[in-house]
C-alpha cells in the first residue's frame, strides 16, 4: 500500500544509506551509513551500522539502524544506493518497508546488469532467495532528476511515481544524485579509506 503524501514539503526529511567499500574476499563486517537531510540543503543526522560481506543481515540490520535513531520519528523516505550492500547482502525493500513504515526509493545511476548480478548470485549461499528478494524490489523506472536532460533509475515502495519524483527533485541539489546518497556516499568512502589504510 502506498503511503499518499497530500503535498511534499520542502523540508521533508530523508534518510539516505549507502555501504562503505572493502577488500576483495575479506570475511569482515561492512560499515552502513545512514545520513538525513531535510530537504536538499540541511543535514541533519548520521547513523551507522554494519552488515556482513556477501551475507543475509542488511534489511534487518538497516531497519534496526533507522528506527533506533532520533530522528526516526521524523523521517518520511528512505534512499538506497541500490539494493545490493557489502558486495551481494541484497535488502529486501518490500520487508524494509514493513518493518520502518518508511515509503522506499531505490536510486541507481546506471540501469543494473540482471544477467550478471544473476550469475554472481549463483555462486552464493541460498542464491535463490538472493535473486527472488532482487526481483520483489520492482521494475525499473528512469524518472528525471536535477535537470529534465539528467537521468535516474529508480524502484520504489509504498510511494507513488508522482511522489517519487517530487522527492528525488527537492533533493538532488547539487547532482543528479540526491543529496541523502551523495552525502552517505562521501561519508562510507571515508570510512572505507580509514579501514583499508589499517589493514
Amino acid at each position: 500500500m502506498e503511503r499518499h503524501f497530500r503535498a511534499i514539503k520542502h523540508e521533508i526529511r530523508v534518510v539516505g544509506v549507502d555501504d562503505a567499500a572493502f577488500l576483495p574476499k575479506s570475511n569482515m563486517q561492512v560499515p552502513v551509513v545512514g545520513v538525513v537531510f531535510r530537504g536538499g540543503n540541511r543535514l541533519e543526522g548520521v547513523m551507522c551500522t554494519q552488515i556482513t560481506v556477501d551475507g543475509i543481515d542488511a534489511t534487518q540490520n538497516i531497519a534496526s539502524m533507522i528506527k533506533t535513531s532520533p530522528h526516526y520519528g521524523q523521517l518520511r523516505v528512505i534512499m538506497l544506493d541500490g539494493v545490493t550492500f557489502g558486495g551481494f547482502n541484497i535488502v529486501d525493500v518490500t520487508a524494509l518497508y514493513e518493518e520502518t513504515n518508511l515509503p522506499i526509493i531505490v536510486v541507481a545511476r546506471e540501469k543494473p546488469d540482471f544477467a550478471r548480478i544473476q550469475q554472481a548470485l549463483s555462486k552464493l549461499p541460498q542464491s535463490d532467495w538472493r535473486w527472488r528478494t532482487i526481483q520483489k524490489a520492482g521494475e525499473i523506472l528512469q524518472v528525471p532528476s536535477r535537470r529534465e536532460s539528467e537521468r535516474i533509475y529508480i524502484q520504489i515502495v509504498g510511494i507513488s511515481l508522482a511522489d517519487a519524483r517530487k522527492v528525488i527533485k527537492l533533493t538532488s541539489t547539487y547532482s543528479s544524485i540526491p543529496e541523502p546518497l551523495r552525502v552517505a556516499h562521501m561519508i562510507a568512502s571515508g570510512i572505507s579509506s580509514i579501514i583499508i589504510h589499517r589493514r
